[in-house]
């Protein structure tokens, strides 16, 4: 294996070491109480990666940039949100652990693995990294968003004094 290759050990290296750290943190936060603030942190955080593009090799066009935040949104958003649920214990907000959930990170990383191959021909690698940073945050921000929603709605029950052991 040459030193061509190393870019693209590297990445693979770090979106299995991403994937792994997204699995992790969802099993610990079931177990502890959620808060708003957590669960908006995530796309705040996400969202200094934009800083990437003051650096010119990392620009797209604008329609590709589009279609990369819409792809997330439409095709990577939708299976994280349907797995992502709430129920109130003990008077706090847990986020319900779904069997589901570990199965479709493992796919969505081997789907963005074999996306990031097929792209990396057609691009150069720093667009390769806007693009794909462009789909993981169209992810992510409709994901938190239907959350943050949901956890209002439950949180609002529990105010109601409907907030016992159900799920939203």
């Amino acid at each position: 294996m040459g030193a061509s290759y190393l870019p693209q050990l590297a990445s693979v290296l770090v979106a299995l070491i991403a994937g792994s750290a997204v699995i992790a943190v969802r099993l610990k936060a079931s177990t502890k109480p959620t808060t708003m603030r957590k669960i908006l942190i995530p796309p705040l955080g996400m969202s200094t990666g934009f800083a990437m593009f003051l650096y010119p090799p990392t620009h797209v066009p604008w329609l590709w940039a589009l279609a990369a935040f819409v792809a997330g949104a439409l095709f990577f958003a939708y299976p994280l949100i349907w797995t992502s649920k709430f129920e109130v214990r003990d008077g706090h907000i847990y986020l319900v652990r779904s069997k589901a959930f570990i199965f479709i990170i493992v796919a969505l990383l081997a789907i963005r693995l074999l996306l990031h191959d097929v792209v990396e021909h057609v691009v150069s690698i720093p667009q390769t990294g806007a693009l794909f940073f462009l789909l993981a945050f169209g992810m992510i921000l409709p994901w938190r968003l239907v959350m943050a929603r949901r956890y209002k709605a439950t949180e609002a029950g529990m105010e109601r004094g409907q907030g016992g052991a159900g799920s939203v």
